[in-house]
């Protein structure tokens, strides 16, 4: 949509003019443009003859080519412009551990909320001259902190550019913005160099200090003196590198701050936000995540979706608690026999691919074990490797006991500075080459990474699951929704109290769901004092896994390429790999004796699906509309009628 194409600016400097009222206003030279173009995506709704757009943005140069480089011959330089604006909306996730990929990742933060304000006040200004209409009008969510900067953007146009004054364009500003957390990690609550911003941003750095200096004097209203809830609640950190954090210019700034699982929004308040809980008490609420049915049931599993439809028709595909209706077939043999066919069907199209992708052909009487989500070391991929070795190791020593086959599948992606990351990829992939290329295990154990995971991909994953890895250290997940669309297909969860775990737990019911480890109080506690080799020298299992480790057995051409893991569990163990190992494998064990007993396992299967009613994305999105954006509920005419 070339006509609303946006000018978007970066660096220069702040001046003081005159304004309207003849009053001094800041005025921002920008030192740098670059255009925002538009694009329009489609997005149908289900069978109600309603099509919405989502507008997504292009970034490119202002000129194409700087005719003085050129001319003097310096080819180079001419377009360099042109690739540096491009990159912006080019690169997804630059590498941000050095400055420029710092300042890029800045730059496409402020250049998706800058070009979305501009359009959004272009759209309200063409039907509305009163900005006291705009939250009437709009409501902005905070997908976490990435897109704050757009409280700061609003705030300059509506006082720079729209000549509001302070007080109204901020009443405005926290009318129309809500915040969602996802994340109870501490390294991961953003925070910018102020200078960064400042050099990036003038004009931004100035509106950032003075809602700071309001609130802050809000602050010492309440609290007289304590300095400690100054610095906690400050936007501007000062220990270390002046900088800007993010998640309170988000929390200062919203009128509704969520989490998105009930343990989750309990941490914040009771945590990590305690001192903004105290303040705002009345903006914290919980809104569980959720998935669409339709793509994750009706489209990705589209044999187990005819025949749930088969027995109790479509309702379910707009109303998910429909699926409750299913309980009563849970004991019906032949209904069974047909849920573990659709179950078959599904992973012997995974097995393809595992075959075509990895070179594995993989056991179909095996049941399917799968963590897919993205790496990091709070979600514990390192766990299941760690029990890919035990279970190597059980059958080395007892090659002819009566084992349950498994296949154990990984998927999922690093951030590209992540090394740790990058480095339990390499593990899992170097576990599985040893074990896949043993003669000994044969098809009792087999161990794949897929590559590339993606959307396409977990819709072949998630039909074909047998059993759905959800081992994060509890208090670690904010929610999660991997766990929801496994469970949607009928796989069983194995895991621990964390996130929507719990809430899954408490629909499903405690004896259709695998629960082990430390809750998370009692990681809490465990924290101060944690030895991770004192579990070593109680547990025969774990000293031999870390033996091989140690001798370099899955690397043997570079006998320490995974000690950096090792050292890290036995020194460290952040989130208490060892403290929960004991407690997993015996959950494992209990898993693969309820496998034996199929029948069992496909009743549980279906009152998994049953149960799951609760997270769909239908629900979730009726409770911001309802709790966060005021906007009633259009009753849709059935277009089929007409």
């Amino acid at each position: 949509r070339p006509e609303f194409a946006m000018k978007i600016n970066f660096f220069g400097h702040v001046e003081t003019v005159n304004g309207p009222d003849g009053k001094h206003r800041a005025k921002w030279v920008p030192g740098e443009e670059i255009l925002a173009w538009p694009y329009d995506v489609p997005i149908p709704g289900y069978g109600n003859n309603t099509v919405n757009t989502l507008r997504l943005w292009a970034a490119k140069a202002s000129e194409d080519i700087d005719l003085d480089y050129f001319n003097h011959g310096s080819y180079l330089l001419a377009v360099e412009d042109k690739f540096k604006a491009e990159n912006i909306s080019k690169v997804l996730y630059p590498n941000d551990n050095n400055y420029e990929g710092k300042e890029l990742r800045l730059k496409q933060q402020y250049f998706f909320v800058a070009a979305s304000i501009q359009d959004i006040i272009r759209r309200f200004k063409a039907h509305n001259k009163d900005f006291k209409e705009l939250p009437n009008k709009i409501a902005i969510q905070l997908n976490d902190t990435h897109p704050s900067l757009a409280i700061p953007e609003l705030m300059r146009v509506l006082i720079d550019e729209e000549n509001l004054g302070w007080d109204e364009a901020w009443d405005i500003c926290v009318r129309v913005f809500a915040y969602t957390n996802h994340t109870v990690l501490p390294e991961a609550l953003e925070k910018w160099p102020a200078a960064m911003i400042e050099k990036l941003l003038p004009r931004h750095m100035q509106i950032i200090y003075d809602i700071n200096f309001r609130f802050l004097r809000q602050v010492s209203f309440r609290y007289p003196g304590n300095t400690d809830k100054l610095k906690s609640m400050s936007i501007i950190g000062e220990d270390g590198e002046k900088h800007v954090k993010m998640p309170n210019l988000a929390i200062v700034g919203s009128h509704s701050i969520n989490g998105v699982a009930a343990l989750h929004t309990e941490i914040l308040k009771r945590s990590i936000f305690k001192d903004f809980y105290e303040f705002y008490p009345d903006r914290f609420n919980n809104k569980t995540n959720g998935i669409t049915q339709r793509r994750w049931l009706r489209k990705a599993n589209q044999h187990l979706s005819k025949l749930i439809s088969s027995k109790i028709g479509e309702g379910w595909i707009c109303d998910l608690f429909e699926l409750k209706k299913l309980e009563k077939f849970a004991k019906d043999e032949k209904f069974k026999k047909e849920w573990a066919e659709v179950k078959l069907h599904n992973k012997k199209k995974l097995a393809e691919i595992i075959e075509k992708k990895n070179g594995v052909k993989v056991n179909l009487n095996s049941f399917f074990d799968i963590q897919v989500k993205r790496i990091h070391e709070y979600k514990r991929q390192t766990l299941l490797a760690l029990y890919c070795i035990h279970l190597y190791n059980q059958i080395k020593q007892n090659p002819k006991a009566d084992f349950v086959p498994r296949t154990v599948i990984f998927g999922g992606k690093s951030a590209p500075g992540y090394h740790m990351a990058k480095l339990i990829i390499k593990f899992i992939n170097a576990i599985g080459t040893v074990i896949n290329n043993d003669e000994t295990i044969g098809d009792k154990l087999k161990v794949v990474f897929l590559g590339n995971y993606n959307v396409s991909l977990a819709e072949r994953i998630m039909p074909a699951c047998d059993l759905s890895e959800q081992i994060s250290t509890a208090g670690t997940e904010a929610s999660g929704t991997g766990n929801m669309k496994f469970a949607l297909n009928g796989a069983l969860t194995i895991g621990t109290l964390d996130g929507a775990n719990i809430e899954i737990k408490e629909e499903v019911g405690d004896d259709n769901i695998f629960i082990f480890g430390l809750k998370e109080h009692e990681v809490n506690e465990l924290k101060h004092g944690y030895n991770p080799r004192a579990y070593l020298e109680h547990s025969k299992e774990l000293r031999d896994i870390f033996h091989l480790i140690d001798i370099g057995f899955f690397s043997p051409e570079n006998p320490n390429l995974f000690r950096p893991i090792y050292d890290s569990l036995l020194n460290i163990d952040n989130y208490m790999v060892l403290a929960d190992f004991d407690s997993y494998v015996q959950c494992q064990n209990r898993v693969a004796e309820t496998y034996r007993d199929q029948k069992k396992w496909i009743e549980m299967s279906i009152l998994n699906v049953a149960r799951i009613g609760k997270f769909s994305s239908d629900r979730t999105i009726q409770e911001y509309a309802k709790d966060i954006w005021r906007v009633p509920q259009v009753e849709v005419p059935d277009w089929k009628d007409k």
